[in-house]
């Protein structure tokens, strides 16, 4: 598989328009997903650097040679909502933009975002989500990102939509920023932070997040290597899986390392001082918002090619075709999970019905915190 696509992108091999999903469906019959020498001199010299690494100069070189090509090459895929992650379909036949305007206005519902509260976009991407949430929520909203190109696109944004009093977007690495925020969230931006710093970003959430705050996190993730293939055998791993992964990782998330599988993320989540609220699949839409990409991408190929060459079309081509399929069949998982702190003091009735405890419940949470953070000498009661 991964001299054919190499030959592809390259334009070595050319696949007809009407092949493509012939070639696909039956790609395990016809192809090896066996590694090649490339993959693991380029996992040596590149990968395991960039994994063991991981720091803030690092993150940035990498995250704005990517999001910086151009927010055209971006454009000619996403569309007016400029939003890079999966959207939320109502309905199958929505479109790409109702189905981007739906996930963001849902994800506001799950936070019980209200006016005035302080919201964090950790990874806001060009600044939809910020934009919005201040002009429909009338929340205060912030937004940061490395990339400097979705800084400029969202600041205008920011000012198309008539918020500038309340709305910013920022080039700031999430570990720098200051302040408490009601709300939180972070959309597939946490497959960026790295393994490597998966407990110093949830701590910094954490932080960063108020005592009765929530946080909403969405990523897309790949399911555990090693799957049981049938209930008599041992658990074997599917080698597309890792193909794809280190196709991923090399030529369109460079240094995403944390596309993790639901239980790595929820385990990092708890042990980062969370209680897990609610866990939504998202995969059926992800797959839905990249078959919509693909499509806008093939409508947009002449533009595509003049500004940036063929190759870059086929490489995009081939990745956002493969991702469909990755969705489909279970290799890529897009989940969307609602956190907030795991403390006794947290009003949980509330989260859950909307209103407090009872005055008595609330009153001995109080005393137990009171008797937990400090006795009469000043120390921590046990």
């Amino acid at each position: 598989m991964s001299d054919l696509y190499e030959a592809y992108i390259d334009g070595r091999v050319d696949i007809p328009a009407d092949k493509w999903e012939g070639f696909f469906n039956t790609r395990h019959e016809t192809l090896s997903f066996r590694l090649t020498e490339s993959h693991f001199k380029w996992a040596l010299t590149n990968f395991l650097p960039e994994l063991a690494i991981h720091s803030k100069s690092q993150d940035s070189r990498i995250v704005g040679e990517h999001y910086n090509r151009g927010n055209d090459f971006f454009g000619w895929f996403l569309g007016e909502s400029m939003v890079y992650t999966a959207a939320w379909y109502p309905s199958p036949t929505d479109s790409l933009e109702t189905a981007q305007y739906a996930k963001i206005d849902r994800s506001c519902d799950k936070l019980r975002l209200a006016e005035g509260e302080r919201l964090l976009d950790i990874g806001c991407g060009w600044g939809t989500f910020v934009a919005r949430a201040a002009r429909e929520r009338r929340a205060s909203t912030y937004g940061v990102t490395l990339a400097k190109e979705q800084v400029a696109f969202g600041t205008q944004r920011i000012k198309d939509y008539g918020v500038t009093d309340r709305a910013k977007v920022e080039v700031c690495d999430y570990r720098n920023v200051q302040g408490r925020f009601d709300k939180i969230v972070s959309l597939e931006m946490v497959e960026h932070v790295g393994v490597k710093n998966l407990s110093v970003y949830f701590e910094k959430v954490r932080d960063l997040l108020a005592d009765d705050g929530l946080f909403l996190l969405q990523w897309t993730g790949i399911r555990k290597l090693y799957q049981p293939q049938n209930p008599l055998s041992a658990f074997t791993m599917d080698p597309e899986d890792l193909v794809w992964g280190l196709f991923m990782a090399r030529y369109i998330f460079p240094g995403a390392d944390a596309s993790l599988p639901l239980s790595s993320m929820l385990r990092a989540a708890e042990e980062g001082g969370f209680e897990i609220m609610d866990v939504e699949r998202m995969t059926p839409h992800y797959v839905l918002t990249v078959r919509a990409w693909r499509d806008r991408w093939v409508e947009n190929r002449e533009h595509v090619v003049k500004a940036y060459g063929e190759r870059w079309y086929r490489l995009w081509y081939f990745f956002l075709h493969w991702a469909m399929l990755a969705g489909e069949q279970g290799t890529a998982l897009t989940y969307q999970v609602l956190m907030h702190k795991n403390h006794c003091a947290y009003d949980r009735h509330r989260a859950t019905y909307g209103e407090p405890a009872s005055a008595s419940k609330t009153a001995s949470r109080d005393r137990h915190l009171e008797n937990k953070h400090q006795n009469g000498n000043g120390k921590a009661t046990v």
